[in-house]
């Protein structure tokens, strides 16, 4: 006779079942990064011109500098081209590894809470990419600006790795930033940050925001700062939104004999 599982209409799960939870999407997530990476290999020639088209731009227009990338070794083109592949792949595969890190953060959600939130999260790849195209664009500013500290007659002559590792980072540390919203959103759903909290700490994040964008963009001018600090607060009060939405949803669904004080009788 067959034993059936017994039912867990809490949804809960043990700390073994969470790391194998995690295990899972991790695995799916890596094998993500991994196929899109071998077309990142396949199309190195084209991403690596147009990674370095700001540095290039730059030396065409300051011809009397003396500046130029340098492969140091006999390995760092290969180290380069496997790094670049890499990255391409982490761009080219968010659509998998955002969702399985929204799925392993809010498993719990109930049918409308999930529409509700979906319908947000739909939005990560989009904000992701954009953040990263930002970054492309004020890439060209802040290598002048970077490059300008040179002393007169000085050679800046980079290796490829160094100058790559900086430019991939700068992009996604800038794809970073505009996914905030999706885990200030997820906090929310899982019940660690009300709504109400983020609306009355609008003041410090906003600040916080143009703090983050002034050295995430060091560059003189306020333009590339307010380029970024304007997204991240609209994004900002967009996920306060969305988290009150959550919120009506969860009351709405909230059963009456809940709030009924121990020491009277409920309907149920």
């Amino acid at each position: 006779m067959a034993f059936r599982r017994a039912r867990n209409p809490d949804a809960r799960m043990s700390l073994g079942d969470h790391l194998r939870e995690l295990r899972r999407r991790f695995l799916i997530s890596a094998i993500a990064v991994l196929l899109c990476a071998v077309g990142g290999w396949v199309a190195y020639p084209q991403v690596y011109d147009r990674l370095a088209a700001p540095f290039n731009d730059y030396k065409a227009s300051h011809p009397s500098s003396v500046i130029s990338l340098n492969f140091g070794n006999a390995t760092a083109a290969f180290s380069q081209q496997l790094s670049i592949s890499i990255f391409v792949g982490i761009l080219a595969s968010s659509p998998v590894w955002l969702y399985q890190l929204w799925a392993f953060i809010v498993p719990g959600l109930t049918k409308k809470e999930r529409r509700i939130s979906l319908a947000f999260i739909g939005a990560t790849v989009p904000l992701f990419l954009s953040g990263c195209a930002l970054a492309y664009y004020v890439l060209p500013k802040v290598l002048a600006v970077l490059y300008g500290f040179t002393p007169a007659g000085a050679s800046n002559i980079q290796q490829v790795s160094e100058y790559f590792s900086f430019v991939t980072r700068f992009i996604v540390a800038f794809g970073g930033a505009f996914l905030m919203p999706v885990f200030l959103v997820a906090l929310n759903a899982i019940g660690v940050l009300p709504s109400a909290t983020m609306l009355r700490a609008w003041r410090p994040a906003v600040f916080g925001i143009f703090v983050l964008s002034a050295v995430a963009t060091p560059t003189p001018d306020a333009f590339t700062m307010f380029l970024m600090a304007i997204p991240l607060v609209f994004l900002y009060f967009a996920a306060v939104g969305v988290s009150k939405l959550i919120e009506r949803s969860r009351r709405a669904n909230r059963p009456e004999w809940v709030d009924v004080a121990d020491d009277e009788a409920s309907a149920l």
